[in-house]
């Protein structure tokens, strides 16, 4: 389920409810310095990035999810404690309207 190398915003609002209810943490990057409007984004930046808590979920995006799914093994590479996920579609396929709240969880 979250073991992949792509998630959809509705993968990515769905796991990260349930990472987050579980103690970890779940953090949307941005690696084009556009955050996603409604969005909680983070910048990137490795030395910030590094002090992440161990086990943390990285979520890499850009305009439209290839530059960020390219670059994958380098993220896995620089960050290996941590679960890196490239967002597919990137911002380009962010819908504002499609929020964790009217996501129904799969029992």
């Amino acid at each position: 389920m979250k073991e992949k190398n792509e998630w959809t915003q509705t993968e990515y609002l769905v796991n990260k409810t349930e990472l987050e209810e579980q103690g970890i943490n779940v953090y949307l990057i941005d690696t084009i310095l556009n955050p996603i409007e409604g969005a909680d984004t983070m910048t990137y930046n490795p030395v910030a990035l590094k002090d992440a808590p161990k086990g943390s979920y990285f979520i890499f995006y850009c305009d439209t999810g290839k530059a960020s799914l390219e670059r994958l093994d380098e993220y896995r590479k620089k960050f290996p404690e941590q679960t890196c996920i490239s967002l597919r579609g990137g911002r380009g396929y962010w819908r504002p309207y499609l929020r964790a709240e009217t996501l129904t969880k799969t029992p």
